[in-house]
């Protein structure tokens, strides 16, 4: 079996962290690297990261995440934020990114950026934001592998008062959506839900073939 599968395998939704182990340096820096490398439409990455490391903040989150103590024992607390807008200040931004990062004329990525500001000018605000939030999906799952790869815990919640995390976190909710919360440690041993094993569809259900 491929290490691939033996993540995933390893891996599940934790319900009970343990309070007193905490992530390393490096492997958080690992983890760091990791949702900045990954993929999004047009590379564009209309995400923001927030860790939640204040202990008393965590506590007024437990409320707003319907009681869920996760957000409060895990080691570290990842916020997964999409932009509510995209216009054309993000692409320039972008593109002189590309510019300096492969050390070519910015003139030279004129047509690209014109593309994508007429693909994105078509866009309604709430097409935007579907499509910002949607990013957030794709790095979500980047995480859990690469926690798993690490042998680190993680709880992907959709469950929680975004608007209520915003107002205790001081996040502008006009800029940025709070669309995923994911807290990351290790499971406690009295997690009785780690040793239940894995329910998946079978092969012959999930593929086909045309």
């Amino acid at each position: 079996m491929s290490t691939i599968i033996e993540d995933l395998n390893w891996r599940y939704a934790t319900k009970q962290f343990d309070a007193s182990r905490k992530i390393s340096a490096e492997d958080f820096n690992i983890i760091r690297e990791s949702l900045r490398l990954v993929p999004s439409s047009y590379g564009l990455q209309p995400l923001k990261y927030i860790i939640v490391e204040s202990k008393e903040l965590r506590e007024k989150l437990v409320p707003a995440s319907y009681g869920q103590k996760q957000v409060l024992d895990a080691s570290h607390l990842i916020l997964i934020c999409s932009h509510q807008k995209m216009d054309e200040k993000q692409v320039d931004a972008y593109l002189k990114n590309v510019a300096e990062t492969r050390s070519i004329d910015l003139s030279s990525t004129e047509g690209y950026g014109n593309f994508m500001k007429q693909t994105i000018g078509r866009m309604s605000e709430d097409e935007i934001k579907s499509w910002n939030d949607k990013q957030a999906y794709i790095a979500l799952g980047q995480l859990l592998h690469t926690c798993a790869s690490l042998r680190i815990d993680a709880t992907p919640m959709e469950g929680f008062d975004a608007n209520k995390y915003a107002e205790i976190l001081g996040i502008n909710s006009e800029e940025y959506k709070i669309t995923l919360a994911c807290p990351i440690g290790y499971r406690h041993e009295n997690d009785a839900t780690q040793d239940l094993k894995k329910v998946r569809k079978p092969l012959k259900e999930l593929f086909e073939v045309k």
